[in-house]
């Protein structure tokens, strides 16, 4: 096994925001491939701690291009890519909420909040915001690019 990504001191302060914040599960899909992949194995290693945390979290990994059509049922393009969805007994809802590459440094704490979010079930947008995107009558692909710095 790997050395661990995360020390003990970041799994508690993840376990005890997880305890206090979890409420309903969340399962996590990681796509990666085996070759061409620089961040598949660190991503899907440190995907693995993050879930392990929490028996409110499951994960679920495949192969991009070994499982292409159920890549593409989640639109999945790159690997690694994660897919945050709820999870409701057997039923998997896929919210749209995705990561591409690792989410690692700034992204890790977007990584635990859409966790969150999801087991909360609740988008924590005002009421009035929830209705205008009510209102849209055409699909909206929001993309939010965030790189290390």
């Amino acid at each position: 096994m790997a050395e661990r990504l995360l020390n003990d001191q970041i799994v508690t302060q993840v376990r005890d925001a997880f305890d206090k914040q979890l409420k309903s599960p969340v399962h996590v899909l990681f796509f990666g491939k085996e070759d061409d992949c620089d961040y598949c194995g660190d991503t899907r290693q440190l995907v693995e701690e993050v879930v392990s945390i929490s028996d409110k979290l499951s994960l679920e990994v495949h192969d991009l291009e070994a499982e292409g059509d159920l890549a593409r049922a989640y639109n999945v393009e790159r690997a690694p890519g994660l897919v945050i969805a709820a999870k409701d007994g057997e039923e998997i809802r896929d919210l749209g909420i995705r990561f591409s590459g690792i989410p690692s440094g700034y992204e890790f704490s977007s990584l635990l909040q859409s966790l969150i979010l999801v087991s909360q079930r609740d988008s924590g947008l005002e009421k009035k915001t929830r209705q205008t995107l009510a209102a849209l009558k055409d699909p909206v692909n929001l993309l939010v690019f965030t790189t290390p710095t």
